[in-house]
């Protein structure tokens, strides 16, 4: 099992796994890469014990697109992806939060098992619930194992 099995679902169209300590990719879906910086911020958000997590509150990116956070706990992380909109009127660039900030249809489930970290990348044809029972199954089944 791993990052074929969850590409094979149809739930996951891109995954990787790494190492616990975010410093090895033990497999990854071809042009899926995530930087070490990325997958380091998402280590630090398990560790982070304030009311507000630092992810929560910034969002993450993973293969260098942006993710607003909907969940992170000890165990997972999920987002949505971001797009981002600018609104040119004349000359001038307007930009409001509300234009920059609109959540797609796509998002990332991130698990953490025992001795790995699960990241896996769902399109917008795929429902969020369908995505993150098919990574969360994964993660379970390895932490079962001693993974």
């Amino acid at each position: 099992m791993g990052v074929f099995s969850l590409v094979g679902t149809g739930n996951v169209d891109k995954a990787a796994i790494f190492n616990k300590e975010g410093t090895s990719v033990w497999a990854s879906s071809e042009g899926f890469t995530v930087a070490p910086a990325e997958i380091k911020e998402v280590i630090a958000s398990y560790s982070d014990t304030a009311d507000i997590k630092k992810i929560q509150s910034g969002g993450f990116r993973i293969a260098g697109e942006k993710y607003m956070t909907i969940k992170a706990d000890e165990k997972s992380v999920y987002g949505k992806k971001v797009h981002q909109k600018s609104l040119l009127m004349g000359k001038v660039m307007m930009e409001k939060l509300t234009d920059l900030i609109l959540q797609g249809r796509e998002g990332i489930v991130i698990v953490k098992t025992q001795q790995a970290i699960l990241v896996a990348h769902y399109p917008e044809s795929v429902q969020p619930g369908q995505a993150t029972n098919t990574v969360e199954q994964l993660g379970d089944y390895l932490i079962g194992v001693g993974y």
